[in-house]
């Protein structure tokens, strides 16, 4: 959120004035997803987790709860990479909007 943060810029042509600027852009949301869904899935690994060691006969005897573990990962896996390069573009919006020029 780089609208909520002033910064104090020389003035050239005054020396002894300084203007108060505001840069644009909200870039948080692409951070926001990737954190969301790194806690989801420290979430999932918890219950998995759980589910492998205290049900493991429960587990071992359904076809379609492996089935369903594979599937729900493989999202996970889908949405990191989604996760990943949304936040890679917000990382080089940042610094275009944070550019000398």
């Amino acid at each position: 959120r780089l609208y909520q943060i002033p910064f104090g810029m020389p003035n050239c042509e005054d020396e002894s004035e300084a203007r108060t600027l505001y840069l644009v852009g909200d870039f948080s949301a692409p951070a926001e997803f990737f954190v969301t869904l790194g806690v989801f899935s420290f979430l999932y690994s918890m219950a998995a987790l759980v589910l492998y060691l205290r049900f493991h006969s429960l587990y071992a005897e359904n076809t379609k709860l492996p089935f369903a573990d594979f599937c729900v990962t493989v999202c996970f896996a889908f949405f990191w990479l989604v996760a990943a390069a949304a936040w890679g573009k917000g990382l080089s919006d940042v610094k275009a909007a944070t550019r000398p020029s």
